[in-house]
């Protein structure tokens, strides 16, 4: 059943995944201060009633190179596994018909690039304005299928944000949410009404076993055999 395997996906991933980064941080006492965790405590008790105040993205033990770049590479690699299962949920519940593989490829690549922008951009309000200036010339589009595609793409660039800023945790319990309650919609079908047009897979019509074709029918003698064509007589 399609329903019970991804959730047996889902589970598997995140218990290990989970299970990888509490045994890292057990066994590697330093590796806790290149997590790109703690932020939400931060933006949850902030206070200031200064619209343009930075935000603290908490890597205050990075103290050179080769720590920045780890940093980055984590913040990154977090951002890309917190949005993989949403791309094995589009992929097994989206309608084969509307299915759009652009949008999967989408994305795993927006939460690496968001979280790179907002890593640059955290700190300088005129980097934030010429980034805007930038898209703004560049005018990127892309038409989506249906709003429900757009929920996965919000789901990526809010992973890109919350890793950018150091708050990878805000990430995972929006993936964590975000698939779950999508998989419920889908064993459930909610909202499921006949004639109306379907966002996830239809899961009441019955398969219809495939119609076994005709054998043509054997030409017969008569059919079969070669027409004789008349001498005309000599004139």
């Amino acid at each position: 059943m399609r329903v019970g395997r991804l959730f047996l996906q889902l589970t598997l991933f995140y218990a290990v995944v989970t299970g990888l980064v509490f045994a890292l941080t057990a066994l590697v006492p330093g590796f806790r201060a290149f997590l790109p965790i703690g932020g939400a405590e931060g933006l949850l008790a902030g206070s200031s009633e200064d619209p343009f105040e930075t935000i603290a993205i908490g890597a205050t033990k990075v103290g050179n190179l080769g720590e920045s770049i780890l940093w980055l590479f984590t913040a990154v690699m977090g951002s890309l596994l917190t949005i993989m299962p949403a791309t094995w949920t589009y992929m097994a519940c989206r309608d084969q018909e509307n299915y759009d593989q652009s949008l999967v490829e989408t994305m795993i690549v927006l939460p690496i690039l968001v979280t790179s922008i907002v890593i640059l951009v955290h700190n300088s309000l005129a980097l934030a304005f010429s980034l805007a200036g930038i898209v703004g010339a560049v005018r990127f589009r892309n038409s989506l299928k249906s709003s429900g595609d757009a929920l996965f793409v919000l789901l990526a660039i809010g992973i890109g944000l919350s890793s950018g800023v150091g708050a990878l945790e805000v990430a995972l319990v929006m993936s964590v949410i975000f698939n779950y309650v999508f998989l419920a919609l889908w064993a459930l079908d909610y909202g499921w009404m006949e004639g109306a047009r379907r966002y996830l897979r239809d899961r009441h019509s019955p398969k219809q076993p495939p119609v076994p074709e005709k054998p043509e029918p054997a030409p017969s003698a008569a059919s079969a055999k070669p027409r004789r064509s008349r001498a005309k007589a000599p004139g």
